[in-house]
């Protein structure tokens, strides 16, 4: 199983792609593509789809994990991230992908043990579980790995 975990945004989307095998998993790429806000929301879009594509593609990926949206103070960019979910669901239908959801909740549960876990918390776990992650990563990335783990543990597919 191969998961591709997004954090997706307009400013800076996160992703992990994650590889279980044999009850183990492996952080085979994470990184974050930056969205430029001088082009225009369909160049953009255009950007996301293409480069998700690609890792799609490249790493042979089997599942989709998101994370649940969330009404939060402004609803326009709640809105426009909807453009965004709605590529990878297409992504994901084109190229047979599972869709794994979890709530904000569930991720930070399955990650730190505890629901309510702040970003930081977070971000220091999936640090020690993957040593070798450089300490600056941003918390687009770190989440989005956490989002893939999550993925994982939460399919009982070896």
């Amino acid at each position: 199983m191969v998961i591709l975990g997004v954090d997706p945004s307009f400013t800076a989307t996160g992703y992990a792609v994650i590889k279980k095998e044999l009850g183990k998993q492996f952080l085979i790429s994470c990184g974050f593509i930056p969205l430029p806000s001088n082009k225009k929301m369909e160049e953009r879009i255009g950007i996301f789809y293409d480069y998700f594509k690609k890792i799609i593609e490249q790493h042979k990926v089997t599942h989709l994990a998101l994370e649940t949206p969330f009404l939060g103070k402004n609803a326009q960019t709640f809105l426009k991230l909807g453009y965004l979910r709605g590529c990878l669901h297409l992504l994901a239908y084109q190229h047979t992908l599972y869709v794994l959801e979890y709530s904000p909740k569930e991720i930070k549960l399955a990650v730190t043990g505890f629901g309510a876990a702040a970003k930081d918390q977070v971000q220091r776990v999936v640090h020690m579980l993957f040593p070798g992650l450089s300490y600056q990563k941003t918390f687009d990335v770190t989440d989005a790995i956490a989002i893939s783990l999550c993925g994982a543990w939460q399919q009982n597919i070896i």
